[in-house]
């Protein structure tokens, strides 16, 4: 979370995100966390004709995500499903994810090491990510 409000300062998610990350079990740290930063804003979105096409292909976080983007003209979308990602890049989005956001955090030594905060995520928050692409990242940043 440090991460996100040093590169990016405000992040503005759909309604439907902020609903999937803080209406689960109640009282997680991760939910709590969300509900209590000032630098991260909701925002309904306007279009929902955009929403319900999108969700012939998405689940309804992506959908909103992509649609609100499209509405706020977001210089950045942050989105780590590939077919999401390929819609919002197709419809002019400049897409990052979670490993290019901490790729650029490793630039900006906003982390010392990434291998430790990629083998984390891996473990403990159940993120996948193919060998080959975790090397590569490691390459980039120049830990491998």
């Amino acid at each position: 979370m440090d991460v996100l409000q040093s590169l990016y300062g405000r992040v503005i998610i759909p309604e439907a995100v902020y609903q999937e990350v803080t209406g689960g079990v109640p009282g997680l740290p991760e939910a709590l966390a969300i509900q209590e930063l000032q630098w991260i804003v909701s925002q309904p979105v306007q279009n929902d004709a955009m929403v319900r096409a999108l969700q012939g292909e998405l689940d309804h976080g992506e959908a909103e995500a992509i649609a609100l983007a499209v509405e706020l003209q977001a210089g950045l979308i942050l989105i780590d499903e590939r077919r999401a990602r390929a819609i919002a890049a197709r419809m002019g989005l400049n897409v990052v994810g979670v490993l290019g956001v901490l790729v650029e955090a490793k630039h900006k030594a906003l982390v010392p090491l990434l291998k430790p905060v990629l083998d984390s995520l891996i473990a403990q928050a159940g993120f996948w990510v193919s060998q080959q692409l975790y090397e590569r990242v490691l390459q980039v940043v120049g830990e491998r």
